[in-house]
């Protein structure tokens, strides 16, 4: 089984626009799938599930757009609260999230805080998150300390993944085969998995599916 898994959830609008809807509707079906594949990933033993969920480039997106999804944000977090530590998953974060709504902070706190005690389920949340910038971010604080000579060891304590396993298995939904500024610098050896599945449809069958296809691969990490 895979140890963490990576997911970048896309196609949100697209199954909404097929129906004839506005973006957000595809957005709130979206966080039914997001409960589905938290708790069978909790089932089947998933130490660490990241789920991409706002990168740093989705500023750009209509305010209204925005606002829309740091509200689905909050609303999840207070929802899910009882469930998380009912199923014995630990909330956490990566990315700037300083930058997010106030009231978006302090809800994402007040879970991560309720929930660290659990021992199950990592799950980690890529919010106003991007690989580039996380890269830089480390670079900087090895230049802030001092560093004359700069090991891989170095820059993963530095990145916002630090004492996490680098994923073993990369998700990408709706067709769309590119990483999107996600997890560079952790997915050098990462198995890539797309899928036609637009993430508003994507199921713990499909999860299965990706997980059995993972399990036929043979990774080498550049060995024989």
């Amino acid at each position: 089984m895979p140890k963490h898994i990576a997911v970048v959830m896309d196609g949100n609008g697209r199954w909404a626009r097929k129906r004839g809807l506005p973006r957000i509707f595809g957005h709130r079906k979206a966080i039914k799938s997001v409960n589905e594949i938290v708790e069978a990933s909790a089932e089947l033993g998933i130490k660490v599930l990241t789920l991409y969920s706002f990168s740093t480039e989705n500023w750009s997106r209509p305010k209204k757009e925005v606002d829309a999804l740091m509200g689905l944000l909050r609303k999840y977090l207070r929802s899910e609260l009882g469930k998380l530590n009912k199923n014995n998953i630990r909330l956490n974060v990566i990315g700037d999230f300083s930058k997010l709504p106030q009231s978006t902070k302090e809800e994402l706190v007040k879970v991560i805080r309720l929930t660290e005690k659990n021992t199950g389920l990592l799950l980690i949340l890529a919010l106003n998150y991007g690989g580039r910038q996380e890269i830089v971010r480390a670079f900087n604080l090895l230049s802030e300390s001092g560093s004359k000579s700069i090991e891989e060891s170095d820059i993963n304590d530095n990145l916002y993944t630090k004492g996490l396993p680098d994923p073993d298995l990369l998700i990408r939904t709706s067709g769309e085969k590119r990483l999107s500024n996600f997890l560079l610098w952790q997915l050098a050896y990462t198995e890539l998995y797309f899928t036609d599945v637009l993430w508003p449809d994507f199921c713990k069958q499909d999860l299965l599916e990706a997980i059995i296809e993972f399990q036929k691969r043979e990774r080498r990490f550049g060995g024989i």
